[in-house]
Formats: C-alpha cells, sequence, structure tokens
C-alpha cells in the first residue's frame, strides 16, 4: 500500500513538471488580403533555461465534428520564431479553419493555444494597390489599380463585389469634401472647376470590410488658355528671340575682331611653333629707305648675234688688228670730203 502510494506521488509530481512549461499568449493574426501570420508571446519562466521552440498546425472547423481521427496540417515545427507564415498554404478565403500553437522544450510539451480563422471574415482588406490621375479637359480621370493577393492578382477574383470609394476636394482651404463609389478602374471626376487644384484619396470596400486610404494624389485641372496667359507666352517668345539674335551679333563681331578669318593653314602654323627658325619662305617686308627712293634701273634687252658658231659657244671677237683698221679707214673717208674714193688698207 505504501509502495503504491509512492508510485502515485511520483507519477503526479512528473505530470505537475511536465505541464510547468508555460504556453504561448497573446496568439493574433496579422493579414493583409491573402497574406496571413500567426504570432505570439512567450514568457520563460525564471527556472527555465533550455532552448524553447514552437509548433504551429490548422485544420477545417468542419473537420472538428468528424468523428474521424483529426489530422491537423503542420506548418511550422520546432521554429524558434515566435511567427508562423501560413500564406504558402493558400487557405481558402471562405472557408474556417483552428489554428494552434504549442511551446517545446527538453522534451516538454505546453498546452495547445487554438485560434479560429476564417480570412473572409477576419482577414485585413488593402487599399487600391496604385492610383493615378490625369487631366481630362475641365474633369479628372482615375485610375485604380486592384489589391493584390499574394501571387499578384486581384483580389477582385476573390470578392466580385469589390468596390471603391472616393473622397475628392478642391486644395485650397475650408472646401467641402465629395464622394463617390464605384466599381470600375477607370473613372471621372465631373462638374470641376478649370485651372483649379484637386486632391483625391481611395478606399478598398466590400460588404462589412474597408481599407485604409491611400495618400492623398493632387493635380490641376485644364481649361480655355485665357488671353493674358497668350499675351505672357508670345512676349515671351518675342524676348527669347530677340536676346539670342543679340548675342548671335555679340558672337559675330567678337570673332571677327580677335579671330579674323583670312589666317594661315594650321599645317602652316604647326610648322612654324615647332621651327621657328627654318626656311621656309616668310612675308616680304619693305625696306623703308627704298620705299623712299625713287630711283628706278632699268636693263637693256641684249642683242642677239646674227651668227653661232655652236650654241655652247661664246660669240667669236673680231681680230684687235682688223678692228683698228676700220677705224682708221672710217676717219679717212670722212676727212676725204666727197670724193667718193675709199682704200681698203695700204697699197701701192
Amino acid at each position: 500500500m505504501t509502495l503504491s502510494l509512492g508510485l502515485f506521488l511520483l507519477l503526479q509530481l512528473a505530470v505537475r513538471a511536465g505541464a510547468e512549461l508555460v504556453a504561448p499568449q497573446n496568439v493574433t493574426l496579422i493579414t493583409l488580403n491573402t497574406n496571413y501570420t500567426l504570432s505570439w508571446d512567450w514568457h520563460q519562466s525564471p527556472g527555465e533555461s533550455h532552448a524553447v521552440n514552437f509548433t504551429v498546425q490548422y485544420i477545417g472547423k468542419y473537420k472538428l465534428q468528424s468523428k474521424k481521427i483529426k489530422n491537423w496540417s503542420t506548418v511550422c515545427e520546432k521554429t524558434s520564431r515566435k511567427s508562423c507564415d501560413l500564406t504558402p498554404r493558400e487557405l481558402h478565403y471562405y472557408c474556417i479553419y483552428m489554428l494552434r500553437v504549442q511551446a517545446n522544450a527538453n522534451g516538454r510539451h505546453s498546452d495547445w493555444v487554438e485560434k479560429e480563422f476564417c480570412p473572409e471574415k477576419h482577414a485585413v482588406l488593402g487599399p487600391p494597390t496604385k492610383v493615378h490621375l490625369a487631366p481630362a479637359g475641365n474633369d479628372l480621370d482615375i485610375f485604380i489599380s486592384d489589391p493584390l493577393t499574394s501571387t499578384n492578382k486581384s483580389m477582385k477574383d476573390k470578392m466580385s463585389e469589390l468596390y471603391y470609394y472616393i473622397l475628392y476636394w478642391e486644395k485650397s482651404a475650408d472646401t467641402q469634401i465629395r464622394t463617390l463609389s464605384t466599381s470600375a478602374n477607370l473613372v471621372t471626376l465631373p462638374n470641376l472647376k478649370s485651372w483649379t487644384w484637386y486632391c483625391v484619396k481611395v478606399q478598398s470596400r466590400f460588404e462589412n470590410k474597408s481599407s485604409s486610404f491611400t495618400l492623398p494624389h493632387c493635380m490641376e485641372t485644364k481649361g480655355n488658355t485665357p488671353w493674358w496667359q497668350i499675351f505672357l507666352y508670345f512676349g515671351g517668345s518675342v524676348a527669347a528671340l530677340l536676346l539670342l539674335y543679340s548675342c548671335f551679333l555679340c558672337y559675330k563681331t567678337i570673332k571677327a575682331t580677335f579671330y579674323p578669318s583670312n589666317q594661315l593653314p594650321p599645317h602652316l602654323k604647326k610648322y612654324l611653333c615647332q621651327f621657328p627658325e627654318s626656311d621656309i619662305p616668310h612675308r616680304l617686308t619693305l625696306d623703308p629707305e627704298s620705299e623712299l627712293s625713287d630711283k628706278v634701273t632699268v636693263c637693256a634687252k641684249p642683242t642677239s648675234l646674227g651668227i653661232y658658231n655652236s650654241p655652247l659657244e661664246t660669240p667669236l671677237v673680231p681680230p684687235s688688228g682688223l678692228d683698228s683698221e676700220r677705224r682708221h679707214t672710217h676717219q679717212d673717208s670722212s676727212s676725204s670730203g666727197d670724193s667718193g674714193v675709199y682704200f681698203m688698207g695700204g697699197g701701192k
């Protein structure tokens, strides 16, 4: 009897020791469209020194009502993190699931903590992925991109009745905010003022769910151009043309003054720079004394002889005796008067 009592006490102590592991707390879901993450807190007891890991499982709630064996699907097993991503499991958007998490340490297990989850009911709906404005005359066109699933598909594939709630107002202070609801991705805001800034923000809605608003997007509307603006544009264009023409005239004047067009060719300039003492022809400069002199020397054209012995030989010079004899004869004839008789040489 005493032995049985001792065994019973030991079993109670073992069960109590196994139940000392604290269960996860504050189990919550972080969701956006079809992205789901289960998170929790866990506070280690003062005497706990072993590393703790966690296990997360899920099952369809309707299966819990069956008398068959419940097969829970494990998502995260023995993870040291305090969160588990359920997105890759692609849970059906309109089904109800039971999620549970357990702490494990040194072969001991905490109690399971369960949480019910239905994506259609509990998942947060995200705002439009993108909002773009474009002027359309006096109006504004709004291009709205659908919120996306985890696989980058439109949330309208999950929620066919998804629509958008639009707020728009003039950018100036103390203006009335106007609203518009639409399921279209292209919307035109009507009855706007010309040349006025408007701001727009958009919210996604589905039944009793609504997303946060997008950041405000602002743009100015267009319209007919006023006459003063046309005159301003014309005057500015004329002033710009006059300025350009004045700059062109200044450029031509400076170029003609400091960079005349009649210059040496580049190859001559380069040669002169490299060899300033070379024999290249230079421009001749007149001597001041030669400019003042009026003496001119004229050279007569040399007379050519009628007889050449050879084109390479010099002309023959008559003998000195014959030349003197001819001069003597010429002198005698001039002194003889009109006798008409001339003597050649000395004779008997």
